[in-house]
């Protein structure tokens, strides 16, 4: 590629890099907030009787918050597995890039 075309590209993987790992460590951060609301919930239900309409009500809630726990899982793994690709290509780019700088600084007479 070059020089110029693997730094730049790069430096592009570094933000995307930066770019995914902001993104996990923000669904992890909701997802914290979640099981505590759940946990929450769990704690309210204990005191109602287990056919009244209100636990009834908290025992839908409860399913959406664990519907919900595991759609941020799932997006926290496909980040994940993005982050492993644009991971591994980095590390290619940056050893093509050590190498062309190594071919380049080498005098052959």
């Amino acid at each position: 590629m070059g020089l110029i075309t693997d730094t730049m590209r790069l430096r592009q993987l570094q933000g995307q890099r930066s770019d995914l790992k902001f993104k996990i460590q923000e669904i992890i951060s909701t997802k914290t907030s979640l099981v505590n609301a759940g946990n929450d919930l769990m704690k309210v239900g204990t005191d109602y009787d287990p056919d009244s309409p209100v636990m009834k009500t908290l025992q839908q809630r409860q399913a959406k918050v664990q519907l919900m726990e595991q759609k941020l899982e799932q997006q926290i793994q496909e980040y994940q597995i993005q982050l492993q690709m644009v991971e591994a290509e980095y590390s290619q780019c940056k050893s093509r890039l050590q190498s062309e700088i190594q071919e380049e600084m080498s005098y052959s007479l």
